[in-house]
Formats: C-alpha cells, structure tokens, sequence
C-alpha cells in the first residue's frame, strides 16, 4: 500500500471515533494507541459493562471488542450495542479460536472478526474496510434525502438547477448553507 493511500485512509478514519474494549491492560494500551492515530478519539475500556455505559455516553463509529473477558463477554457486549444501534461497526479482535465463540459473534452480526497478534497490515486492511462501511453508510443516508417543498419553491429550485447544471438537492443544500451561516 503506498503512502498516498495511508494519507488517504488517514483522513477518511481521522473523522471517526472508536472505543477499545480489552481486558488485558498491555493489549488494550497497544491497541489504543495504534487506534488513536487513526481515529480522531479513542476511548478505551476493560470491561463489558463499562464499555456498555460507555458506549451510551459517547457514541463512537466504531467499537473493537475482545471476545473472551470476566463479567460480559465481547459477544454479549456486541449484542447489547446491536440492540441500541443495529448499524453499529463492530469488530471483534480476539486471540480466541473457539470455533462456538466465532460463530457466535457471527450471528450477533459483527462486520469483522480479527485474529490476534494483529499486524500493521491487517490494520491498515481493517481499516480500509472500515472505512469503505461508513462510506456506504453515508451514501445510503445520502440517497434518502428528501424534502417537500411548495410548488413556487419547487419551480424556483427547478430553473436554478437547470440554469446551472446541478442537481435540485444541490440547490437546497447551498440555500440550507447561506441561511445557517
């Protein structure tokens, strides 16, 4: 991969937030703070119950959960956050190779399953996943835009965006801009 795309993939994570929920404390460390020059905020935490309060108060893009930990597992956790959020970019990064644990989390719905000691380009694949998630996630919410405007307004729209060679919903983006600054 060259730097080109490292630089890329950089800025596009850098708009991101992620929690690391490891219960080992060297791990959770490490991988906090290769996480944290990726995303814009990390937040780390060495429990499921923790890391579920945690999650309701910061909301973050993506969540990395160990699988095997005391009290509520990575598993439980991620079904928890799938409750809440059933979009919600969860992956699990675990040294587990119990085949019952990953199919497990499979059901639970999470979007990938990393086996640990993980590499820098594993790192740098995941996160282009990532990545390439929350850009189809905002084309999707993209697509759905819609307004209703009144008829007048809506002819007005019309012939400026014919005048100009763009889209309608440019138009009333640009107009939503000007009237909020």
């Amino acid at each position: 991969m060259s730097n080109i795309d490292l630089v890329q993939l950089t800025q596009q994570t850098k708009k991101l937030t992620a929690m690391v929920v490891e219960d080992e404390k060297v791990a959770n460390e490490l991988l906090s703070s290769t996480f944290k020059n990726f995303f814009s905020d990390v937040t780390s935490c060495f429990n499921g119950t923790e890391a579920l309060s945690s999650y309701e108060k910061n909301n973050p893009d993506v969540v990395f959960v160990d699988i095997i930990m005391d009290g509520m597992d990575g598993i439980e956790l991620a079904r928890k956050i799938r409750e809440q959020n059933p979009t919600q970019i969860i992956i699990v990064i675990s040294a587990s190779n119990d085949i019952q644990k990953i199919s497990e989390s499979i059901e639970v719905g999470v979007n990938s399953f990393i086996q640990k000691p993980i590499d820098t380009k594993k790192i740098i694949e995941l996160l282009t996943n990532v990545s390439a998630i929350v850009t189809k996630k905002k084309k999707i919410e993209t697509k759905t835009f819609s307004i209703s405007l009144p008829l007048d307004l809506y002819e007005v729209v019309n012939e400026n965006a014919k005048a100009e060679s763009i889209s309608k919903n440019a138009v009333i983006i640009r107009a939503l801009r000007s009237f909020y600054e």
